[in-house]
């Protein structure tokens, strides 16, 4: 198509001429047209949203697409609210059953919240989606990742003990600590509250008191390790403390004379010592206490009086034998040769 020129008439030539613009007036026009342009659009974008009320198309498609990620964390929402349940309730079994049968203490609620609140590493979310929905959502499936991780180690402890639930029956003090022969003893003193026998007032007693002649040995309850061992004036006296695992540990104290040393191994129905009248005591007697997850419980619910003084000799005599062929065996002597 020509382009369009405007003709101007020459009096002078008679004759029409080109007229020719120069390059400022064409500017101008320009200038005018796009701002006329403007203008025309802005009244018509006002009239299209305040006037008439209605939204852009790319503004209904923006909504429709936040409508529809809304809707999506929602029902991740409702997911997390299941999966939340399902790890409360692994964790109360965890805390109340697993843990507690192999003596293990329970999770600290702030290692199970793994180490959320202070300083608010989510502010770069605020603000952002409907009502806080997308930081809510994160926060949420962080926390179950964490709390997820440190059941899953958990888990793997009660495993690994599990493994050794055989030695626990071992390991529980199971028996009375002196050969259970109502000629050589008596039970001066029982678990709970009772007259402290030097000031008169009420007290917690955290063991049991078996009165009996200084002299009689004094047997381990069960299998473990001997975790200290005290020689004292007062208190105690000359006493033992041996840790058994899975949460239980025993004491006997006011010995005469005590045949072990920290660190060493020891089994149920092994001598530990001679039975005295060392430390603050009214006279010669053993006490003897049992402690589950650091807390004193009551020894009667452990052991059984009522086995005769003939069967726990042969028990006593049958972990004898076995330390000695231990000790008698060519490897072993090997070993202590070096």
């Amino acid at each position: 198509m020509a382009k369009l020129r405007k003709y101007t008439f020459n009096t002078k030539t008679l004759s029409y001429e080109v007229q020719k613009r120069s390059r400022k007036s064409r500017i101008m026009r320009s200038l005018v047209i796009f701002a006329g342009s403007l203008l025309l659009s802005m009244g018509y974008f006002w009239i299209y949203t305040s006037v008439l009320g209605l939204e852009l198309p790319k503004t209904i498609i923006l909504k429709k697409r936040n409508a529809a990620w809304a809707s999506r964390m929602e029902v991740m929402n409702r997911q997390l609210d299941k999966c939340d349940e399902a790890l409360t309730a692994l964790q109360m079994r965890d805390d109340d059953i697993y843990r507690s049968i192999f003596g293990m203490h329970e999770i600290p609620m702030e290692i199970r919240n793994a180490g959320f609140g202070g300083v608010n590493r989510y502010e770069h979310y605020e603000g952002v989606g409907q009502h806080g929905l997308l930081k809510n959502t994160v926060v949420r499936l962080d926390m179950l990742t964490k709390k997820s991780y440190v059941q899953s180690k958990s888990f793997d402890e009660v495993a690994l003990l599990a493994r050794r639930a055989g030695d626990m029956a071992s390991c529980i003090p199971a028996i009375p600590p002196v050969v259970p022969d109502r000629s050589i003893y008596r039970l001066s003193s029982s678990f709970g509250y009772r007259k402290d026998p030097f000031t008169g007032r009420t007290k917690r007693h955290t063991g049991v008191d078996f009165a009996l002649k200084p002299g009689n040995p004094v047997y381990a309850t069960g299998e473990g390790v001997v975790e200290s061992v005290k020689f004292e004036f007062f208190g105690y006296g000359n006493s033992v403390l041996i840790d058994h695992g899975f949460g239980y540990k025993t004491r006997y104290a006011h010995l005469k004379s005590i045949g072990v040393v920290e660190g060493m191994k020891v089994k149920r129905g092994e001598c530990i010592g001679i039975s005295g009248n060392s430390g603050r005591s009214s006279g010669p007697h053993l006490h003897y206490e049992v402690l589950y997850k650091d807390r004193h419980v009551n020894p009667a619910n452990y052991y059984d009086l009522t086995i005769t003084p003939e069967e726990y000799s042969t028990m006593v005599q049958n972990t004898a034998d076995a330390s000695e062929r231990i000790t008698l065996h060519p490897s072993h002597q090997k070993k202590r040769g070096k």
